[in-house]
This record gives C-alpha cells, structure tokens and sequence, in this order.
C-alpha cells in the first residue's frame, strides 16, 4: 500500500509540474509575442520619424535655397543702386568740372 501511496504521489507532482511547465512556456510565448508586437510598433515609429524627418530635411533646404536667391536678388539690387550712384556722381563730377 505504501508502494501505491508513494507512485500516485509521484504521478499527482509530475502531472503538476507539467501542468505548471505548460503555463510558464504559454506565459512566455505571450510574453514574446507581446514583446514582438510592442517591437514591430517601435519599427514602425522610427520609420515615420524617418520619413518626417527627411521631410523637414527637404523643406529647410528649399527654404535655405529661397533665401539665398533672396539675398542673391538683394545683392543684385544694391550693385545696381551702387552703379547708378556712381554714374549719377560721375556726371555731376564732370559737369562741375566743366563749369567756368
């Protein structure tokens, strides 16, 4: 009888540990998964901050590139107003010149 006692014992902790085993590899494939999941999501945030980062990359060269036509424009405008006024102060220079 001790035999029978001590083999259904032995049965009853072996079926519990398997049950338990069981739960602890669900338990850790959840884990995973939920883990693969919050990974995938974190991808897939750094892609799109990828892309609006090149995005705003884009968007601050073309403004970069229309200030400097802006100050290539300005630059332009102040070299004639420069020319003119040279010209305007030669001519009143050789027409003071002139004068008896």
């Amino acid at each position: 009888m001790k035999k029978v006692i001590a083999l259904s014992s032995l049965l009853a902790l072996g079926a519990l540990g398997m049950a338990c085993g069981d739960t602890a590899n669900t338990n850790t494939n959840t884990n995973a998964n939920v883990l693969n999941t919050n990974m995938n999501a974190n991808t897939t945030m750094n892609t799109n901050m990828n892309a609006n980062m090149n995005t705003n990359s884009a968007v601050g060269n073309a403004t970069n590139s229309a200030a400097n036509v802006a100050a290539n424009a300005a630059n332009a405008a102040a070299n004639a107003a420069n020319a003119a006024a040279n010209a305007a102060n030669s001519i009143a220079s050789n027409s003071n010149a002139n004068r008896p």
